[in-house]
């Protein structure tokens, strides 16, 4: 198993900063939310997409991929992005920069992108959830090729009902899996997530096959790292290797005090205790 840091809870701290604290503690890989390289995807020149893949490369760590793929919350007057809308203008707009993504987890040596963004996807007013699932599926239809091409998957990842009302369980991520029905593109499984389903999180985890399972987030419903909240991840990691996932484990967290590095180190000295 290996062990990755999502790299938004260093905030404006250079690349080089966050990859050093990541490669000291253990960590093997860091996960880039696109915003915190520039508000737009457009504006991350060629020579960035270098400097920040060979920064990674230099601290011997992989680029697991991006997340948070539609949020800019450091450009609120852009044109807005959507993966649901019945708003032509819009659904391109984010179908193109989806691609334009998928280029930059390319050009920075990643893997997977975590398909999450709740605003950016939520059932719209005068919205039917049949419509919206028909915009989503046409979208991520259209660039699953293009992903296949470049090596890459594309992870849907279900949220909780607080954050979202589009795919709320790993079951209804699974069906739009099985409709798109291509080899690149997979559930994304997100501990503080599946929390909120009615179902236990091992027994979640247990209804699907690693094989379905593009990247994995490990936090704790109280917004912390594992380990830091009341979730314990000893069921957890027995689900996991019951099905034989050994791939990827992410720590995604939204509060970030006392410090990231405080909450970076009790969160791999707390996974160590489970996964090796």
């Amino acid at each position: 198993m290996k062990f990755a840091l999502c790299n938004e809870m260093f905030e404006s701290r250079p690349m080089a900063e966050v990859c050093s604290v990541a490669s000291r503690l253990g960590y093997h890989g860091i996960e880039i939310a696109p915003f915190t390289l520039a508000p737009s995807v457009a504006e991350v020149s060629t020579q960035q997409r270098q400097e920040v893949r060979k920064v990674i490369q230099d601290h011997g760590l992989e680029t697991v991929g991006l997340h948070w793929l539609f949020a800019r919350p450091a450009a609120p007057n852009l044109p807005p992005l959507h993966l649901t809308t019945p708003e032509q203008a819009t659904w391109q707009r984010t179908r193109d920069y989806l691609a334009a993504l998928l280029d930059l987890c390319s050009d920075l040596g990643g893997k997977v992108l975590v398909l999450g963004s709740p605003k950016q996807r939520s059932i719209l007013e005068n919205q039917t959830p049949k419509g919206a699932w028909r915009r989503a599926v046409e979208m991520l239809s259209s660039v699953v090729d293009q992903a296949e091409d470049q090596g890459l998957t594309i992870a849907l990842e279900p949220l909780s009902p607080a954050e979202t009302n589009f795919i709320n369980t790993v079951a209804d991520g699974m069906k739009m899996v099985h409709q798109i029905d291509h080899p690149n593109f997979k559930i994304h499984l997100d501990v503080k997530a599946m929390s909120s389903e009615p179902q236990p999180v091992p027994a979640v985890i247990r209804s699907v096959k690693a094989a379905d399972i593009g990247h994995f987030h490990v936090n704790d419903p109280n917004l912390y790292g594992p380990g830091m909240g009341a979730v314990d991840y000893a069921p957890i990691a027995e689900a996991v290797r019951e099905i034989g996932y050994n791939q990827w484990l992410s720590v995604e967290v939204f509060k970030y005090d006392p410090d990231p590095e405080t909450i970076a180190r009790k969160s791999i000295d707390y996974l160590r205790q489970f996964f090796t």
